[in-house]
């Protein structure tokens, strides 16, 4: 690292973007993730969606138990 850095252009809040959502990486473990990709390629989709309408199945019936 130098000893000093020059600021002086600088710009703040250059890659600020006001509502900007993060979505962070999810990381499955390697077993589950095999699982799922062959699932996904048996039903012809992306292994995205699959984990997506996984999920969100899951979210309907964790709303129906309550």
């Amino acid at each position: 690292m130098k000893d000093e850095y020059d600021f002086s252009t600088a710009e703040r809040g250059k890659f600020f973007r006001k509502g900007g959502r993060i979505v962070p990486p999810v990381h499955l473990e390697p077993d589950v993730l095999a699982y799922l990709s062959e699932l996904a390629d048996a039903k012809g989709t992306s292994l995205n969606e699959l984990v997506n309408t996984l999920l969100k199945e899951d979210i309907e019936q964790l709303d129906a138990a309550k």
